[in-house]
């Protein structure tokens, strides 16, 4: 997300009220099980109040499309339990330049909104925070990505859903791995993150596992995984983050054949961990956050990341986010390893 510009450079979103009259609310980035609960949650909290709602359709870009809708607590009815946005989404390239987020700004001030709800993960964030730093909108930012890297949360919506998906998948993999006797290489998404891998991995029982957060040893992981087979095990999962700073699933499978003389499978979990009925925790958690971010725009709050610590939700401050980079327990991997015996 580019920086360059100044706030002259944007209209600022001058005369907010105290309290705002019409707020607006939108997904971004990539989707994520929840974000439905979240977008009814935050229209029917904003109605209990006598705020209106606008839908924006597809993210940023339809901030700069003028893809604006009225909603009410009706019209969100049955949408709890369905998995994507029924929003829609995008990843908007306009949406970095100075010029696309001009055209936003003006956008929101015709349709009279006076507060900005954002649904995303860490992409989504950049791009608010950027928004807010030029125009001034009163602005709140829902954490909702499968990669659980948002800062100024422990949980944000659709990882535990995304866990839950990849060990299910892992479990009838497990019917065919005992069957054969093989190795199987498992791959999860995760971006940057190994949030999803590290949890797969122990909530599916698997022998190792490889994130972006440590450097590959393929030589530990060879030696770990015929340790394995010398102590009797005929079936390994190996759980692969996906990405540039692991190589992803492919090479990892290649290297453990040509060294330990082994076959092994390679499954791609993909898009898979994206889709599906939201987990009951994702939608308390969507539920809460949502009606969070409607509660802070009505207080006329900092705008902030609305997220979940220790069970409570809480309110970061965007400018305070520097101090709340979320980090991964890789002391848990050696508890992968312990179980595995």
């Amino acid at each position: 997300m580019s920086e360059q510009s100044t706030s002259s450079e944007v209209t600022t979103f001058e005369n907010v009220p105290l309290r705002p009259r019409r707020i607006a609310v939108l997904t971004a980035g990539g989707d994520a099980p929840g974000m439905n609960a979240a977008i009814r949650a935050v229209i029917r909290s904003a109605a209990a109040t006598h705020i209106d709602v606008i839908g924006v359709r597809r993210g940023y870009e339809g901030l700069i499309e003028d893809r604006f809708e009225s909603v009410t607590g009706r019209g969100v009815a049955n949408i709890l339990q369905r998995g994507g946005t029924v929003l829609e989404t995008s990843r908007s390239e306009e949406f970095r330049r100075p010029s696309g987020r001009m055209r936003a700004l003006q956008n929101l001030r015709d349709h009279s909104v006076e507060g900005l709800v954002v649904i995303g993960g860490e992409g989504a964030l950049q791009g608010a925070t950027v928004f807010h730093r030029e125009s001034g909108l009163p602005l709140m930012l829902v954490p909702a990505s499968i990669d659980n890297d948002v800062p100024g949360t422990e949980y944000s919506i659709g990882f535990d859903t995304a866990v839950n998906t990849a060990i299910d998948a892992i479990d009838k993999v497990r019917d065919t791995m005992f069957a054969f006797e093989r190795v199987f290489c498992i791959e999860v998404m995760g971006r940057d993150s190994g949030f999803i891998g590290l949890s797969v991995a122990i909530g599916a029982g698997a022998e190792a596992v490889v994130v972006p957060e440590i450097p590959l040893d393929i030589d530990d992981l060879c030696r770990r995984v015929e340790e394995a087979r010398l102590r009797g095990k005929q079936a390994s999962i190996i759980v692969v983050s996906e990405g540039p700073r692991t190589g992803g699933v492919m090479p990892i499978a290649t290297q453990l054949e040509r060294r330990l003389g082994i076959k092994s499978r390679i499954v791609v979990l993909g898009h898979i961990q994206r889709g599906g009925s939201p987990s009951a925790r994702d939608r308390v958690l969507a539920s809460r956050m949502g009606a969070e971010a409607v509660r802070a725009l009505s207080e006329c709050a900092a705008a902030s990341v609305i997220g979940e610590e220790r069970g409570a939700i809480v309110r970061t401050p965007l400018d305070h986010l520097h101090e709340r980079q979320r980090r991964l327990d890789t002391s848990l991997i050696e508890l992968v390893y312990r179980l595995s015996i």
